[in-house]
């Protein structure tokens, strides 16, 4: 199974390169940065290079799909990170949908996510990259976000009818919109190119809260799933700590 850490979230308030090295030190061999447009990304290419970490996921602009009058800075956006993420190596862009649009139906924004997607699928189809849209939760994080449900997610990819676009599964999110976790997984793995991991509640540490990870993991690694869980979590722990916990949890258990 292959783990990704996420940089921008265990690392926050810390040195971006020192943790890269970090990371690397503990055994992982791959991290996802989020946000591109506020770092060195120079600096980090040279250091992943030099590190030997893949770069696993970089999020596109934070602009609307639910809003059509918006679709065409949506593209152009996405064209931008596909850029980007070509000067990196990395070959999945994350995407969030937008807000939900007061007094607009449901079926109106989720029709324009849909045909939002379906005109970045020729640019990533040259590229060669995924495109993977979260659900996130809106009683905790994110209130008014559109997409809070892993179902329409999953009817949102069916419906683009891409190999290039599909849900990337926040676990921690997903538990607080809905549980289920195991079966929706298992049950819509083909849907699924990433996964996002934390401890629920707090979004801290994946060994504590309410879910018992290594049963999830475990459960992924059975559909032959072969891309990343990202750790995108906020530690309550040194980082350094906290990650060489967690790998040797579930080093002990044969997960990596």
């Amino acid at each position: 199974m292959e783990f990704s850490v996420n940089i921008e979230t265990v690392y926050s308030n810390h040195d971006y390169i020192r943790g890269m090295v970090e990371v690397k030190r503990i055994g992982f061999h791959a991290i996802e940065i989020g946000v591109w447009w506020d770092k060195n990304l120079q600096e980090i290419f040279v250091a992943s290079q030099r590190l030997q970490l893949r770069i696993t996921g970089v999020v596109t602009q934070f602009i609307s799909l639910t809003d059509p009058s918006k679709r065409q800075e949506y593209v152009e956006g996405l064209r931008q990170t596909i850029e980007i993420a070509k000067m990196l190596r990395c070959k999945t862009i994350i995407s969030q949908v937008g807000q939900e649009i007061a007094g607009v139906p449901r079926r109106e924004q989720h029709q324009s996510i849909v045909a939002g997607l379906k005109a970045c699928v020729p640019f990533l189809e040259e590229a060669g990259m995924m495109l993977v849209i979260e659900p996130l939760n809106t009683i905790v994080d994110h209130p008014g976000y559109y997409l809070d449900s892993s179902k329409e997610g999953f009817q949102i990819v069916e419906q683009v009818a891409s190999p290039y676009i599909k849900v990337l599964y926040d676990i921690y999110h997903m538990q607080i919109m809905e549980g289920n976790i195991i079966s929706t997984i298992v049950n819509n793995i083909d849907h699924i190119g990433s996964f996002h991991i934390a401890g629920v509640p707090g979004r801290h540490e994946p060994y504590t809260g309410e879910l018992y990870y290594i049963n999830i993991l475990k459960a992924i690694q059975e559909t032959g799933f072969k891309g990343y869980v990202g750790l995108e979590y906020f530690p309550l722990l040194n980082p350094k700590l906290s990650l060489t916990k967690f790998f040797n949890w579930i080093k002990a258990e044969g997960l990596i």
